[in-house]
């Protein structure tokens, strides 16, 4: 492996956890449009993009909608997330998050995000995190979500950084896939699904030795 220069982060499930706001969001669509909607439909839509993920749920329920019906639930799940999660601080993040990216900092590793999220920005506002990132790279700046590489190779190209000098960390097999495929190197983080998926497995980022890259 080369000499590892920079960390770039998903959002959800690796520096915090919404999955539960995403999951009664998406539900709540579900139910709007009369589609069964439990956590083991949740489990299809972890790290796909807001419209891949509802088109996935119409297609669980074998369901056509108009355009504008479709623009319609994307704000009615938008709205009832960013809802939910109006409370969110610094005490919501996962374990080990604000050790790593404090010492990594200290150490001149650069530091980005990655995430198919639309409302990264304002979540790591909430989060008191957001100026450790000298690159975050969303929902809005992407054209094709994971596992298309493109989130990861623009935070890469961002940070002045080749892929294989990146370290991404995952919690979802699309986002895993999407680093294998820009080149990157991986660590899998608190999905025990990816684990065969990622160069290392870690429960939480507590468990990740900062010592072994810098």
């Amino acid at each position: 492996m080369d000499k590892i220069q920079a960390f770039l982060f998903d959002l959800d499930g690796v520096l915090v956890s919404t999955e539960h706001n995403h999951f009664v969001s998406w539900q709540h669509c579900a139910h709007l449009l009369g589609i069964p909607f439990s956590q083991k439909e949740n489990e299809l839509l972890k790290g796909v993009s807001r419209i891949d993920s509802l088109k996935n749920i119409l297609a669980l329920g074998n369901k056509q909608i108009s355009t504008d019906e479709f623009e319609s639930l994307l704000k009615i799940k938008n709205d009832f997330y960013l809802d939910s999660i109006k409370h969110i601080n610094q005490s919501n993040l996962l374990p080990g998050v604000l050790n790593v990216l404090t010492v990594a900092t200290k150490k001149g590793i650069l530091l980005g995000v990655g995430s198919s999220s639309k409302n990264a920005n304002l979540i790591l506002e909430k989060l008191q995190i957001k100026d450790f990132f000298k690159v975050i790279i969303d929902g809005n700046g992407v054209k094709n979500p994971k596992p298309d590489p493109e989130v990861f190779l623009n935070g890469a190209s961002a940070l002045g950084v080749e892929p294989a000098k990146t370290l991404v960390f995952e919690d979802a097999a699309s986002g895993i896939t999407a680093a294998k495929n820009g080149g990157f190197n991986t660590i899998g983080v608190g999905n025990p699904h990816i684990a065969h998926l990622s160069d290392i497995y870690l429960d939480d980022l507590t468990q990740f030795k900062l010592e072994t890259y810098a």
